[in-house]
């Protein structure tokens, strides 16, 4: 991490596609955020499950409305290549309580991790005919609430574990078996940089409407144990935002641009100071 210096403040102008996801500054709580993004001239937040429901599914949609914030996302569902089918049954139930929860804070995209292998497995094929059958059963239910599913392709070492979605091409072959208002894709630099079809199937993407969501966090390294704390400032790695930009503009996404970082380092900072540095490294190195 880079010594943190006072960031120079970014045009109002230049915020107005900037979504601040609530894990980039875990510390605060749902007011805290709300308060922060509208202080800061930010009008877009991207939210997590687990903390809306412990403040409270529909508080959170009326706090958020009445600051006059604009809900991008909601993260996550999935984890649905289960072997078992009670299990199943369950991730089903689960991710139909994720789609209500999206409507209730009137976000129409719900992100997706697919899952990993099930213990004992290696069958990746299997695994991912398992998520398009799932989806075959989630995706209407999610489209007659506004809602739709945005498919996020992981990075490969989170095959095993946690996704067994490892390319933007994987994601649509999932998403193409459904109507573009149904399923798309999330373009997430972090988990894309390093692929180089990337740019083609953001082209594709777009070409069929399912850019749903485009999130930027940078490629640092060494990894950190455990590595899914592992997501970068913006600037202090490897990825090249503007290049990623322009390729989801040229595919035709014009959509909230979503800063999700999930990192210790900035959560043991001061809030405001985390935001500022944000917006200033969102428009230093993705404008």
């Amino acid at each position: 991490m880079t010594t943190a210096q006072t960031p120079t403040p970014t045009p109002a102008a230049s915020l107005a596609r900037l979504s601040i996801n609530q894990e980039t500054i875990k510390q605060w709580s749902l007011p805290e955020l709300a308060e922060g993004c509208v202080k800061a001239g930010i009008g877009q937040v991207g939210l997590w499950r687990a903390p809306i429901q412990a403040y409270g599914v529909e508080r959170t949609a009326r706090l958020l409305s009445d600051a006059g914030l604009t809900v991008t996302s909601l993260c996550r569902g999935g984890f649905l290549t289960a072997l078992d089918p009670a299990e199943r049954v369950r991730a089903l139930d689960d991710n139909r309580r994720a789609v209500d929860e999206a409507a209730a804070v009137a976000t129409d995209t719900l992100v997706l991790v697919s899952g990993g292998l099930p213990p004992g497995s290696r069958d990746l094929h299997g695994a991912r005919e398992r998520v398009a059958e799932a989806l075959a059963e989630l995706a209407p239910y999610a489209a007659e609430r506004g809602v739709r599913l945005a498919i996020e392709p992981l990075h490969p070492m989170f095959a095993s574990d946690r996704c067994v979605v490892s390319t933007l091409a994987q994601a649509l072959d999932l998403a193409e078996r459904f109507p573009a208002e149904q399923a798309g894709v999330v373009v997430d630099t972090y988990h894309l940089w390093w692929d180089d079809r990337a740019p083609a199937e953001i082209a594709r993407a777009g070409a069929g409407g399912r850019i749903h969501a485009f999130q930027l966090a940078d490629w640092i390294t060494p990894l950190p144990a455990g590595v899914l704390l592992g997501r970068g400032q913006l600037g202090d790695g490897s990825v090249d935002f503007r290049a990623f930009r322009a390729a989801v503009e040229a595919a035709g996404y014009d959509g909230p641009i979503e800063v999700e970082i999930f990192n210790e380092a900035l959560w043991a900072r001061d809030g405001a100071e985390v935001l500022a540095e944000v917006a200033a490294r969102y428009g230093q190195h993705a404008c």
